[in-house]
C-alpha cells in the first residue's frame, strides 16, 4: 500500500469520526463468552476471541446459571466430583485461567462432559448500600458500571476502580489490585473488600455453606486476588465516600526525564499517570485531582479507545495494518502512529466537557464519569453497525496486550533501558504508538498473597497480533526483547488478566507469599475442583514444550532457529540491548 492511500484512509478515518454523534454510537453490544450446544457441550471465549495459547479451545460439558445464592451454592456442591471454572459476563481476562480441565477428572483429558462452567452474569441479586451509605454490597453478577452509577444516585463514589468498566463485581475483584498511587501524606484512595467465597469442601457439610472473607481475617489475603482458583465469589462489599468531582488536563511533554519525574507526579497528583509515546519522544502527563465540589464543570471521561466505533472504521484500520506488516512498511505504520496521537490531542483523547464534546482544558466532572469508562459496552442491539473495535465478530483490532509491574526503584532502569533500544531506531516503535503507548499508573501495596508487596509501578502496552499464530510479525525482535527486558532483566510481575504466556515464565518465585495462597487454596478446595493443567501452567510459571514456530505468539522464548520462521526470514538472535534476550528477528540472508 502506497503512502497516498495510507493518507487517504487516515483522512476517511479522521472525517467518520468527527461526523459520529457527539455521544456514544449505539452499537452492538458483546457476545456472551459462553456458547453451548446439546450435541457437543460449551466453549468459553474472552472478549478478543481468542485466547494468548490459541492452540485448543477451551470446553466444557455443560454451564450453569445461578441467579440465587442457593443455586450457586448448589453448583458448586455438584461439581465436587468433576472440575468446574468460573465464568463472567464479560470475561476479558487473556490467559487460560478460566478454561476447564481437559476432559475432567478423565485420565486421558479426551472427554469434556464432566467439566462445568459457573457463570456468575444471572446472579444479580439487590444491592444493599450499609449504613450513611458508606458501603455497598454487589452479588457476582452486577456490572461495574451499574454499582458506579448505583452509587451516583444516592449521592456517594466509588473512589478506586479500574479504567475499564468491562467487568463484573465478582470479576474484577479477583484479579488484580487497583489502588492508586498517592503520595506521602495524601489520602489512600483504596477499596475496603469484603469478599464472600462459595467454594468447594470434601464434606458435603462444607459444601453447603460459604465462606466469608472480611479484611485482614485468615483467607481473605487469598481472596482478594484468587484467580478463580479458590472457589466463586458470591458477592463484594466496597467502601464509598461522599461523591467528589475531578480536574483533568493533558499535559504533553518531552520525554527525556519523565523517568525521573514520575515520583513527584505521583506525589502531587492523586489520580495521575503517563501516557509515553516512544516514537515521538513525547510523554502526555495526566494532571488529574479531586476539586471542591461546587467547581463548575460536568464532563465525562469517554477515553477514545473504549467508545464504540463504526464497523467501516475497525475494519479498515486492521487492514490497514496488515497491508503494512505484510510490505514490511515501517515509515506507514509511523504515519498512521503521527495520525492517531494527533487525532486524541485534538479531542482531549476522550474528555468531554459536560458531557457532550472537547472545548478545552481543565476537564471537571463528578467521580463516576471522570475514572472508568466503557461507552462501548452499553449499546442497543438495534444498530449492529457499530461495536467495541476489538469484537471478534468482525475483522476488527487484534492485538497483544503485555502489562508489566515494576517495584518503583526498578522502573527507572526498565525505562532507561528502552530509550536505548528505541534510541537504534525510533520508527521501530511506531507500531505500539498506533494503539495507546506505553501507559504508566501507579498502584498501592496490597495484602492479598497474589498483589503487590509494594508501591508499584504498572507499564501497559499493546500492539499488533497476526491472524495466524505461525505468521511473523514486523519488528517482532524488538516487542519480544522489550517483553524480557521486562519480566526478566528487571523483574517485573505479570498481570494476572493479560500477557502472553512468555511473561509468566517463573512467576512463582516473584510472589514471596505464594506459598500462602496455595494453601490456602488447599484448605479451601481440597479436591481441586477448580484446578486445571492450563491455569495451572500461569499460576506455577510453567514452560510448555517448544514446537516449529512456539515464539511468533509468545508460547515460548525461542532457543534455536525453528522456534520462529526461517521460511520467512525470522531466526532465533540475541537481543541488541538485553543481549541475554533471545528473539525472532528478520533477516535478509535467511531468505537467500
Amino acid at each position: 500500500m502506497t503512502l497516498v492511500l495510507i493518507l487517504r484512509f487516515l483522512l476517511l478515518q479522521f472525517l467518520l469520526l468527527l461526523l459520529s454523534p457527539p455521544h456514544a454510537a449505539d452499537s452492538l453490544p458483546p457476545a456472551s463468552p459462553i456458547r453451548c450446544d446439546e450435541n457437543a457441550g460449551c466453549v468459553v471465549s474472552n472478549a478478543y476471541g481468542a485466547w494468548n495459547d490459541r492452540r485448543t479451545e477451551c470446553r466444557a460439558g455443560s454451564a450453569v446459571y445461578p441467579t440465587t445464592e442457593a443455586e450457586l451454592l448448589s453448583a458448586v456442591a455438584a461439581s465436587r466430583d468433576s472440575k468446574a471454572k468460573v465464568a463472567t459476563a464479560f470475561s476479558h481476562t487473556i490467559p487460560k485461567l478460566a478454561c476447564p480441565q481437559p476432559g475432567g477428572n478423565s485420565s486421558n483429558g479426551s472427554s469434556t462432559s464432566s467439566s462445568v462452567l459457573i457463570s456468575t452474569a444471572e446472579y444479580r441479586q439487590a444491592l444493599e448500600f450499609g449504613p450513611a451509605d458508606r458501603t455497598v454490597t454487589a452479588t457476582s453478577g452486577w456490572g461495574l458500571r451499574e454499582v458506579i452509577d448505583a452509587a451516583d444516585e444516592r449521592g456517594m463514589s466509588l473512589a478506586a476502580a479500574p479504567y475499564w468498566e468491562g467487568s463484573a463485581s465478582g470479576g474484577w475483584w479477583p484479579r488484580g489490585p487497583r489502588q492508586l498511587l498517592v503520595g506521602p501524606g495524601r489520602r489512600r484512595a483504596r477499596r475496603r473488600r469484603r469478599g464472600h467465597r462459595r467454594r468447594p469442601r470434601g464434606a458435603p457439610r462444607g459444601l453447603r455453606q460459604g465462606r466469608q472473607a472480611p479484611p485482614r481475617r485468615p483467607g481473605f489475603g487469598a481472596a482478594v486476588v484468587s484467580l478463580g482458583l479458590v472457589g466463586v465469589v458470591s458477592q463484594v462489599t466496597f467502601s464509598l465516600e461522599p461523591r467528589f468531582k475531578r480536574s483533568i488536563t493533558y499535559s504533553f511533554q518531552d520525554d527525556s526525564s519523565f523517568e525521573d519525574e514520575f515520583t513527584d507526579l505521583a506525589r502531587n497528583h492523586e489520580f495521575t499517570d503517563i501516557t509515553w509515546y516512544p516514537s515521538q519522544h513525547t510523554a502526555v502527563y495526566r494532571l488529574d485531582d479531586r476539586v471542591p465540589i461546587n467547581t463548575s464543570g460536568d464532563g465525562v471521561n469517554d477515553f477514545i479507545g473504549f467508545q464504540s466505533n463504526p464497523i467501516l472504521v475497525s475494519t479498515a484500520v486492521r487492514a490497514t495494518e496488515k497491508a503494512l506488516e505484510k510490505s514490511k512498511n515501517i515509515k506507514g505504520k509511523c504515519t498512521v502512529a503521527k495520525t492517531e496521537i494527533a487525532y486524541k490531542k485534538l479531542v482531549g483523547n476522550g474528555l468531554k466537557n459536560e458531557g457532550i464534546i472537547f472545548t478545552g482544558y481543565p476537564v471537571v466532572g463528578y467521580q463516576g464519569k471522570m475514572q472508568t469508562s466503557g461507552s462501548c459496552l452499553h449499546s442497543s442491539k438495534a444498530d449492529p453497525l457499530s461495536m467495541c473495535a476489538w469484537d471478534p465478530r468482525i475483522k476488527g483490532l487484534f492485538f497483544y496486550e503485555t502489562t508489566a509491574i515494576f517495584t518503583a526503584s526498578k522502573f527507572k532502569d526498565f525505562i532507561l533501558d528502552v530509550k536505548k533500544l528505541r534510541d537504534l531506531n525510533p520508527d521501530n516503535f511506531c507500531g505500539v504508538d498506533i494503539y495507546n503507548g506505553f501507559l504508566i499508573r501507579f498502584i498501592k501495596s496490597s495484602e492479598a498473597y497474589l498483589g503487590q508487596n509494594e508501591d508499584s509501578v504498572v507499564v501497559d502496552f499493546n500492539y499488533y497480533r497476526a491472524d495466524d499464530p505461525l505468521t511473523p510479525r514486523l519488528n517482532q525482535d524488538v516487542w519480544e526483547e522489550v517483553e524480557q527486558m521486562a519480566f526478566f532483566k528487571h523483574g517485573a510481575r505479570p498481570h494476572w488478566a493479560k500477557n502472553r504466556k512468555v511473561a509468566f515464565l517463573g512467576v512463582q518465585n516473584k510472589y514471596p507469599k505464594m506459598d500462602k495462597f496455595i494453601a490456602e487454596k488447599k484448605r479451601l478446595d481440597p479436591t481441586g475442583i477448580f484446578d486445571s493443567v492450563l491455569s495451572d501452567e500461569i499460576l506455577f510459571g510453567k514452560e510448555s514444550e517448544k514446537y516449529d514456530g512456539c515464539a511468533l505468539d509468545g508460547q515460548c522464548i525461542c532457543s534455536e532457529d525453528t522456534h520462529c520462521s526461517p521460511s520467512q526470514g525470522y531466526l532465533c538472535k540475541p537481543g541488541l540491548v538485553y543481549q541475554e534476550a533471545m528473539v525472532c528477528r528478520y533477516t535478509d540472508s535467511a531468505l537467500q
